[in-house]
Parts: structure tokens; sequence; C-alpha cells
């Protein structure tokens, strides 16, 4: 756009300069041009130099401002003096001599083992060696972003091929310590891990002025197919045990509660029963200590009323005849209420 801008310049500068010529030539062979051709030269001068000053104070202007988004970074170098541009929105710089150069602050990635253009394995990069000697074919997806936009200019000729160097080295380091069982199967998360770890003290001492985002294993599998069906006969046990004793789990959540209640519904019913029959007792004693107290007193009649009660309680049924009249106790004749019965 300031190429245009410049070639517009030169075009009105030059036809001004052509017109100035051809009216001086005008003037010199023409008798006859008089005031008002020389108001209209002069008119046409005036407006030809007004669109020159606007033409040149837009360059100018655009040359000045220069706008920062969110998912950018910038750099402005005065007299290559670089210098790291903070802050989004409109700024503005020295036209012609202050330089500004963008750059993507978003999250980019990249692949190390297989070609994101077709998933297409890449053996040179995916086949590694594990700790117990076995191979494997192992992907991973490195991503990044720029923090620092100087040290991502001027700090290192190739800083995301760097990366790319550092993230090869610490996969194969970190993979040839563990055994082929912990890669294919249960220690991913832990392998991811210690190597975004790994990658991210590297990228430390260097000047790379990138940010390593995440590492992420995207398939790992034996070289051979029947290896790879065994390995995935074992990861399916796994997760069937997984599952298996998760539900056992989930078992004896759901039974371990009701066991409980029901142990406590027990315990208040003996804890009732126990106090119910303490009660009885208390009371027995109680009853037993009064009727003593009685016996005490007269040790005969509390006898024979015990003996009455005692009947009465054992056979409901008889009937107990006393003979005689004066106040002293006489022999007792008791009659069944079923012989009665019958002599009636």
């Amino acid at each position: 756009m300031t190429f245009i801008f410049v070639l517009l310049v030169i075009a009105l500068i030059i036809s001004r300069t052509v017109f100035s010529a051809i009216i001086s030539s005008s003037q010199k062979e023409d008798s006859s041009f008089d005031e008002d051709d020389a108001k209209t030269c002069r008119r046409i001068r005036t407006i030809s130099s007004t669109v020159l000053c606007i033409v040149m104070l837009l360059i100018v202007a655009k040359s000045s401002i220069y706008v920062i988004g969110e998912q950018n970074l910038a750099i402005i170098t005065t007299f290559g003096k670089a210098e790291a541009v903070s802050g989004t929105g409109m700024h503005f710089k020295i036209p012609f001599i202050q330089k500004v150069k963008k750059f993507d602050s978003t999250i980019q990635g990249f692949a190390i083992g297989y070609q994101e253009e077709d998933n297409e394995t890449q053996e040179n990069d995916s086949l590694m060696i594990t700790t117990d000697f076995n191979f494997v074919n192992v992907d991973f997806y490195i991503e990044y972003r720029i923090n620092d936009a100087i040290m991502y200019e001027y700090g290192s000729s190739d800083s995301v091929g760097t990366l790319r160097n550092i993230a090869q080295a610490s996969i194969r380091n970190t993979i040839g310590s563990y055994n082929v069982d912990d890669v294919l199967t249960t220690g991913k998360s832990e392998i991811q891990a210690v190597i975004k770890e790994d990658i991210m003290k590297e990228l430390e001492k260097r000047q790379t002025g990138l940010m390593l985002v995440n590492v992420t294993i995207q398939d790992a599998e034996p070289p051979t197919t029947e290896v790879s069906q065994a390995f995935k006969s074992v990861e399916n046990a796994k997760q069937q045990a997984d599952t298996n004793r998760n539900n056992a789990e989930q078992y004896q959540n759901e039974q371990i509660p009701k066991a409980t209640a029901e142990a406590d519904a027990i315990i208040q019913e003996a804890n009732a029963t126990k106090q119910e029959r303490i009660n009885e007792a208390n009371g027995e004693v109680a009853l037993f200590n009064a009727m003593y107290e009685e016996y005490r007193k007269d040790p005969d009649t509390s006898k024979i009323r015990m003996y009455y009660e005692a009947m009465e309680e054992l056979m409901p049924n008889l009937q107990i005849i006393v003979n005689g009249t004066d106040s002293e106790i006489k022999p007792i004749i008791v009659q069944q209420e079923t012989t009665k019965q019958e002599e009636n």
C-alpha cells in the first residue's frame, strides 16, 4: 500500500512538472495568452499542489500508525535497535525510520513420528527402544507459542527447529527409561509430564523465544501386528479388571451402608429389649420386697394369700369354698367347676 502511495506522488509530481512546462511554452509561443488563462493555470497548479500535499500526508499517516491485535506480538526497530511493543491496539512510529514486525502469538504445533497431512508414520522419528529392550512406535504432538518476540527473531536462526530437536532428544531419553508395558498402557500420562518438564528446562537454557504449551502422546503401539494384538488384549484385560474393581467397589459402597443401618436397628432393638427387661426385673424386685415386708408382719396370712394367688394363676377354673362362720381359718374344700357343671 505504501508503495502505491509513493508511485501516486511521483506521478503527481511528474504531471505537475510536465503541465507547468507546457504552460510556460504556451505563454512564449502564443501571444494571445491572456490573464484568464493565467488564472486558470494558477488554479490548476494550486489544485495539483493540494492533492499532492494530501497524498503525502496520507502516506505519512499510513507510515506512522500500526495496530497490534490480541493474538499478536510485535517488535519495532529504530536504526537496527529492536524493542518489544507492549499492549494491543493502535501505536505510532516515526515514518521511514522505524520499522514494525508482527508475530502470531497463538498456540501452534508440530508432529513427531507422523505427518500431519496424511497421518503417515515416520519410523525414523517414531521407532524407539524401551528400557526392557523392546521396540515401540510412539507418535507425539508438541504445542507451543511465541512469548518473546525479540528472542524469537534474533536469539536463534530457527527457534522451531531448535524446539523440535530438544523434543526429539527428550522423548527418546524418556521412552528409554520406561518398560514397554508402561509406554503402551498405564504410563502415558506420567511419560507426557516427564517429557514436558524436561523440554521446559532445556528451553530456559536456549534463546528461542518459545514457550512449551503441551506434549501429547497421539499413539503408541508395537512395531508388529502380532505384538500389537497381544498388547491390546492385555490392555482390554486391564480395562475389564478396572471395570470389575469399580463394580465391586460400587457394590461395597451400596451394601456397607445398608448393613450398617441394619446393625444399628438390631442394636437399638436390643437396647430397647434390654431396658424393658431391666424395668421388668426392677418391678419384680420391688413387688417381692413389698411382699416380703407383708410376710414379715404376718407370715401365716401371707402364706395363705400367696397360696390362693398361686392356685388362681395356675388353675383359674377352680372354685374355692371356705366353710365356717367364725373368724378362724377353717379347712378348705376345693371343688372343680367342671364337676359342678356335671352335677347341674
